[in-house]
């Protein structure tokens, strides 16, 4: 029977939680989100039948990205969520019609956990992982309107500087959809900058169809948001990290005097 039981989840009890919260009681009107800041894999996957080094690339999480949110909560007094696993175990910023969902194949790396997955296995990753995670996420802009408190949505991310033999020039990216508000200030704030090349919805641009958290959590609350890109060699390590957090620590503060009354 315990046997059973066993199989009947994915998450062990040795398998870390499914996000992390930060700076729960933050006072910022910032709230970040960090939807593939971990590289885990559960244990019953066995690292997907991957070795260590892929999973340590770009197609296992947004290299860097983590550390940056960490010292920009800090920084900003802002509550951030981080999610745990690998976007190879579940892409938390997919829909859950989005054929890369559950990839089988990233930037050219065959996922061999990840192939001839039935409906229950699918269904399993998604009722662990991107569920829970995006049900926190939820519950934290449900209860700010509940008091009353203003929000404007960070989504954080990390792009490679190379995909498929193309270099990337840019610096950083701002992506945005329908609701331009505060990727637009934000466009406008890290070009005056005047040391960055910045991409506007560039590497990346947003859809219905490829991203999760603008359509639901920023468009389909009315709430000002944008998603933010970085480039990842700028952010691999902590110094680097660092000094992109307090950047955009001054940038943020400076633009939200635009969106929050003072």
């Amino acid at each position: 029977m315990a046997d059973a039981q066993a199989v009947q989840t994915l998450l062990g009890p040795q398998d870390p939680a499914t996000f992390s919260v930060l700076n729960a009681a933050g006072r910022s009107p910032y709230v970040l989100i960090a939807d593939h800041a971990g590289q885990v894999v559960p244990r019953r996957l066995h690292d997907l039948g991957l070795p260590q080094a892929e999973l340590d690339r770009h197609i296992g999480w947004d290299i860097g990205i983590a550390g940056v949110t960490r010292h920009l909560s800090a920084l900003l007094d802002a509550q951030a969520v981080l999610q745990t696993y690998s976007r190879l175990v579940i892409d938390c910023n997919r829909p859950l019609a989005s054929p890369t969902l559950i990839p089988q194949v990233s930037d050219f790396t065959e996922i061999p956990g990840n192939a001839g997955l039935d409906a229950a296995q699918r269904q399993q990753r998604i009722d662990e992982i991107h569920a829970p995670y995006h049900a926190h996420i939820r519950q934290v802009l449900d209860a700010r309107a509940g008091q009353g408190l203003p929000t404007l949505l960070v989504m954080m991310h990390s792009f490679t500087p190379a995909m498929a033999g193309a270099q990337r020039p840019w610096h950083a990216g701002v992506l945005y959809h329908r609701d331009t508000r505060l990727a637009h200030a934000l466009l406008s704030a890290l070009g005056a900058e005047g040391d960055l090349v910045v991409g506007d919805n560039q590497p990346y641009a947003v859809s219905d169809s490829s991203d999760y958290a603008v359509p639901v959590h920023g468009e389909g609350r009315g709430l000002p948001h944008v998603e933010l890109e970085i480039r990842q060699d700028l952010i691999a390590d902590d110094a680097g990290q660092q000094a992109w957090a307090q950047r955009l620590a001054r940038i943020f503060t400076a633009i939200a005097a635009d969106f929050v009354p003072g």
